[in-house]
């Protein structure tokens, strides 16, 4: 501690420079912060997924429906403990740009499999005594400004109701929040036998189902013992972990991760010839004055801890301050008004930041700090 008055002078010796490199730090540790915010709003729910979880679809593709008889059948194979089934609806609210998923569904098997789901009790009976109940996410319900008895409108475009139009009403009972932060909480939930009874084809139909089963560690097998139930049948499946489901989604949109570590590379290393640059200017301007420090008694290792020591601090203090700013940024919501509606910075990206700090203040600091212990005191005084 004693010696942090000399590493606060050398970075105090020239002001601007010592800003300016603090500021490209910052910029670019908020940047990952940030990033890291949108690479977990695109990478929603899928470490969240559950382990004991698996999706049973169509073999062909999602878009082929399925018999609701399956529902029995599935429940028939050892190792399922439960089962549920959910059919893409499609909806339009309002207008076309307010996108979110509506799903019909057995309510009580629903929520059973989602107990991240968190609904009151009271709001699950009024579910499950009113046909055209629906529930809804949290997120939607603030986004909207919806409340509990709202009749909410939706447009149909792939199913219409048989009492004509496009547009179907249900009436809001419940509101579900997320039992931990990141749980998906934009979706419209409303039942499937009224869903059924009311549209005008596909009657008998769902668009997929979720399994849950006893051992996740027997996953491959139970998947495989599934579709094997259905194989040579009109309605052949393909099952899958409900991770790798929700991931095929993400990767529609590209590797949103790789994109993101490419950008976070590229910025890194421009900042590290940035404050690389910085320390061995630094350096090459002291050398007198580094000498004299060794004339004084200073060892090779000492010299070496000071210009690593000012390196750090460049580094954690522009790094910190650049992830604090990027959290708290983050903590305002969405940027684009809803296309992400999950968005913060996840522990474990701001845990990333800080070693990256390190990383980038021991990459910076050591070549110039080696220079510094080797410097020989004649060579120094010579260059006077």
């Amino acid at each position: 501690m004693r010696f942090l008055h000399l590493v606060w002078r050398n970075l105090a010796r020239k002001k601007a420079r010592t800003v300016f490199t603090l500021l490209s730090v910052l910029v670019a540790f908020l940047l990952f912060a940030y990033l890291g915010a949108i690479r977990q709003a695109f990478t929603m729910g899928i470490e969240l997924a559950g382990q004991d979880r698996l999706v049973l679809r169509h073999k062909v593709s999602l878009i082929q429906m399925l018999p609701i008889s399956y529902l029995e059948r599935i429940a028939a194979v050892p190792g399922v403990k439960d089962v549920s089934h959910f059919t893409w609806f499609g909806g339009i609210y309002q207008d076309p740009k307010n996108f979110f998923a509506q799903m019909p569904c057995d309510p009580e098997r629903m929520l059973r499999m989602y107990p991240e789901f968190l609904l009151p009790d009271e709001q699950k009976k009024a579910w499950l005594s009113e046909r055209t109940g629906a529930i809804a996410g949290r997120y939607l319900v603030d986004r909207y400004g919806w409340k509990i008895g709202d009749r909410i409108p939706i447009q149909g475009t792939i199913w219409r109701p048989k009492t004509g139009g496009d547009t179907w009403e249900f009436n809001l009972v419940g509101v579900y929040d997320g039992k931990e932060k990141g749980t998906d909480t934009t979706n419209f939930f409303f039942r499937y036998d009224y869903f059924d009874e009311m549209r005008r084809f596909g009657q008998g139909l769902v668009g997929w189902y979720l399994v849950r089963i006893s051992d996740p560690d027997r996953a491959a097998e139970i998947a495989a013992a599934l579709d094997a139930t259905f194989a040579n049948s009109e309605y052949e499946t393909k099952t899958e972990p409900e991770k790798a489901f929700i991931q095929s989604f993400a990767n529609q949109v590209g590797n949103v991760g790789a994109i993101i570590s490419a950008v976070v590379a590229g910025v890194f290393f421009m900042i590290l010839l940035v404050a690389g640059n910085t320390m061995a200017q630094s350096v090459r301007e002291r050398v007198c004055e580094l000498a004299v420090l060794k004339t004084l008694g200073y060892s090779n290792g000492l010299v070496l801890a000071l210009v690593l020591v000012e390196s750090l601090l460049l580094a954690g203090v522009g790094g910190g301050l650049g992830l604090a700013l990027g959290w708290q940024l983050a903590r305002l919501g969405d940027p684009t008004g809803g296309l992400l509606p999950i968005f913060f910075v996840p522990l474990p990206w701001l845990g990333a930041g800080v070693v990256l700090a390190v990383v980038l203040g021991v990459l910076a600091g050591v070549v110039p700090a080696s220079q510094a212990m080797r410097l020989r005191i004649v060579d120094a005084l010579r260059r006077a």
